[in-house]
């Protein structure tokens, strides 16, 4: 089992990019580097070469990202990634409703037939749970994918296993780099790029951390900038000759000083462009959560064209042992919700058609109902994906209510093949480097 705490959970072939730690444990996050790598800088013997050349005549690594292409890379396409942290329960998200089945195993947490929002044609027997209608809402627009039974062989009913095994995209050794680190590694053909990826969190998620790229992670935007005065006041005077008007004349740009100035400096016109970016908010009306907040973060960075290919955002709290149906229903109140402003947020940005937002959770939860009117650890469970570009509808075979194992649902589809549709249609990326196998995509997005 790995060691790794999903800080998000309720208490619960190659390229030459720039250097960070193999090991996620101690993956930096940019705040982290400018606290201590300015301190490195600062003190430096040769600090006054720094002086000699102007910093801003350093590459703009936004602007690398915008002009320079590479072939065959989608750079104006984006990636959300909505992490359910704590075991959606998906019996009672995507209802089944006309199974006898569900109701005999939950006859305390079952939801009424005359309040599922039902779906029609193909998909008729499911729906929605009642507080998922701004789901329904996207779903009756053509803009909603549900898929059904989404899990991995073997399952592991351990919260940071099962979370590891999905970050990294591997059952069988959960303590690599994520599938998204990996995406970040092969797209940055050999040019420094710290940017591709944004978490809103303490720390970037395994899923974002690479052998050589780590996604940026902030919880806000007002910490992801230079603190490095904070550790020592005097370091407030070379910092800003270092950054606003200094220069590298006889800097070795291959040395570790080169790299720490690159780095810092990158750093802080990242900081700058993201500040920038969402305090000019968009003026679309958001629900009041936490997970609504994060995604209106988003959706400004968006706006005020960071060229960041991967967003991550964090809802916890679904691990739902007892209690559960106030419970959950407030968080898939809050999910929905936050899902519709944020869409309508990017329609009226004339966004939509570049961002594809994904939904999962690292298992879901068993099929009968425990004692304390909860749900226990359990297996498969649906995905949503949303935006223009999804086929809309329900896709994939709901697992059988009668055939568990040991009382767990059965995954009827590979989370990996997800993933593989995301990689090959959307970010037109090898699949099969990236997730060390081939996993047949399935068929839930219209893309060329």
């Amino acid at each position: 089992m790995s060691n790794r705490r999903d800080p998000t959970m309720a208490h619960d072939d190659h390229c030459e990019c720039s250097s960070t730690p193999t090991n996620p444990n101690e993956a930096f996050t940019r705040r982290a580097f400018l606290q201590k790598g300015l301190v490195m800088i600062s003190a430096a013997s040769t600090v006054p070469l720094f002086l000699q050349r102007s910093a801003f005549g350093l590459q703009n690594p936004f602007d690398v990202m915008l002009t320079s292409s590479i072939a065959g890379v989608p750079e104006d396409r984006v990636l959300v990634v909505v992490q359910l942290g704590g075991g959606n329960d998906g019996l009672n998200t995507v209802v089944p409703w006309e199974n006898d089945h569900y109701y005999r195993n939950r006859p305390g947490l079952n939801i009424p037939t005359s309040q599922v929002l039902k779906f029609s044609g193909e998909a008729d027997g499911y729906g929605l749970h009642p507080n998922l209608d701004d789901l329904m809402a996207l779903h009756d627009e053509g803009l909603l994918a549900t898929i059904h039974g989404v899990g991995y062989p073997n399952p592991n009913r351990s919260h940071f296993t099962s979370m590891d095994i999905w970050h990294t995209a591997d059952p069988e050794r959960p303590n690599g780099h994520g599938w998204l680190g990996r995406y970040f590694d092969a797209a940055c053909a050999g040019t420094p790029d710290p940017n591709i990826g944004i978490a809103i969190g303490r720390e970037a998620p395994t899923a974002m951390t690479g052998k050589d790229v780590t996604a940026v992670s902030f919880e806000t935007p007002a910490l992801f900038q230079w603190m490095g005065e904070e550790v020592e006041g005097t370091l407030e005077k070379p910092y800003d000759e270092v950054n606003r008007a200094g220069e590298l004349q006889g800097v070795d740009p291959d040395s570790q000083l080169g790299f720490l100035t690159r780095t810092a400096l990158d750093a802080q016109v990242a900081s700058d462009q993201i500040l920038n970016a969402v305090r000019r908010p968009t003026g679309a009306q958001y629900p009041g959560s936490a997970l609504a907040q994060q995604l209106q973060m988003v959706a400004a960075m968006i706006a005020g064209g960071l060229p960041t290919r991967v967003y991550y955002v964090t809802l916890g709290g679904f691990d739902t042992h007892a209690g559960q149906a106030g419970t959950h229903a407030n968080l898939l109140r809050q999910l929905g919700s936050s899902m519709k402003a944020f869409y309508d947020d990017l329609k009226a940005q004339g966004n939509a058609d570049r961002v594809l937002t994904m939904t999962f959770s690292e298992f879901g939860r068993r099929v009968r109902q425990n004692a304390s009117a909860g749900t226990d650890h359990g297996t498969a469970a649906p995905m949503f994906l949303m935006g223009p570009m999804v086929k809309p509808g329900v896709h994939g075979k709901h697992p059988s209510l009668t055939d568990l194992d040991a009382g767990d649902l059965k995954f009827t589809l590979d989370f990996r093949s997800v993933y593989a549709t995301i990689l090959e249609s959307w970010l037109k990326a090898d699949s099969r480097r990236i997730l060390s196998g081939t996993f047949r995509p399935a068929s839930i997005l219209n893309v060329k």
